[in-house]
């Protein structure tokens, strides 16, 4: 069955970000020109999806007003003559057919999940994450839609991490089964480095069965309170195939700081109107 719709988690409070995030959205903090979420929804309409849904909350109607028409906007450009400045703010309202829906308690990724059980209904879909932005030619999401495609069950997108960082993220017990592919067994969410089953790492993208959202509705909350997704994912793979795919690109974590400024530098020196003269600027810099 083809993937055509997406889920994009956006809910979270961004204290890694503060004080920024007290009045902004974590997901439209800019890199370069653009808010991070643009990125990952430009990803998602690159794969071939059709129908986005963003899980917000309060406070966070920014993303909303940005994938929406700007009459007054528009207007004006046009007036002015500005005709590449109103393609590039026309263009963002036009991505994809978008909706949105209130997370309206901070219970975890596994209950923002959750809220899309009913605008999923009985297809597969795929999950990006609002943090993670993945560069690469090839759209990460999809890579993963091309091994679903091959293999039909639900694909964790994975890649390798330092020992030292694997109690950071959820970690698959995996078997390998071809150049880039495995098949998971179990996994864990922060494991210490000495229970890690691997060095595999999920990293923000999934393709997902609606199986997930029973299994959500009776996963009971875990570490602060919150239906973690990790251990519902842990319970599909008893009930149905599950595979991780070690996706190719340059993954950014751009709701921590750091993650956010190698996003900016890397992707600012690949932006055709600034990569020149930014390029030149960092090599006089630290010549």
């Amino acid at each position: 069955m083809k993937i055509r719709k997406a889920v994009i988690p956006a809910a979270g409070y961004g204290t890694r970000f503060l004080p920024t995030t007290k009045a902004t959205a974590k997901e439209m903090i800019n890199i370069v020109d653009k808010p991070a979420i643009q990125y990952i929804v430009e990803e998602a309409v690159n794969s071939g999806i059709e129908e986005i849904l963003i899980i917000t909350s309060r406070n966070k109607s920014a993303i909303e007003n940005h994938f929406d028409v700007a009459p007054e906007l528009e207007e004006a450009l046009k007036v002015q003559g500005k005709d590449t400045l109103l393609k590039i703010v026309q263009a963002t309202s036009d991505l994809a057919d978008i909706y949105y829906k209130r997370q309206q308690h901070m219970k975890g990724l596994g209950h923002a999940i959750l809220q899309a059980k009913s605008f999923v209904g009985d297809e597969p879909f795929a999950v990006l994450l609002g943090d993670d932005i993945v560069d690469h030619e090839k759209p990460c999401l999809q890579q993963l839609i091309d091994f679903y495609l091959e293999h039909h069950g639900n694909i964790l997108g994975v890649q390798k991490v330092p020992g030292e960082d694997v109690s950071k993220y959820g970690i698959v017990s995996v078997r390998h089964i071809k150049e880039r592919a495995y098949e998971v067994s179990d996994l864990i969410e922060k494991p210490s480095p000495e229970e890690a089953p691997s060095d595999l790492a999920v990293l923000g993208r999934y393709i997902l069965s609606p199986t997930i959202f029973s299994i959500l509705e009776q996963t009971d909350p875990g570490k602060n309170g919150e239906i973690q997704l990790t251990d519902a994912l842990d319970l599909l793979a008893k009930k149905e195939p599950m595979y991780a795919y070690d996706f190719e690109g340059n993954r950014y974590d751009t709701g921590q700081k750091l993650g956010y400024l190698k996003a900016t530098v890397d992707l600012a020196l690949k932006h055709p109107q600034v990569k020149d003269a930014f390029e030149a600027f960092l090599k006089d810099k630290y010549k």
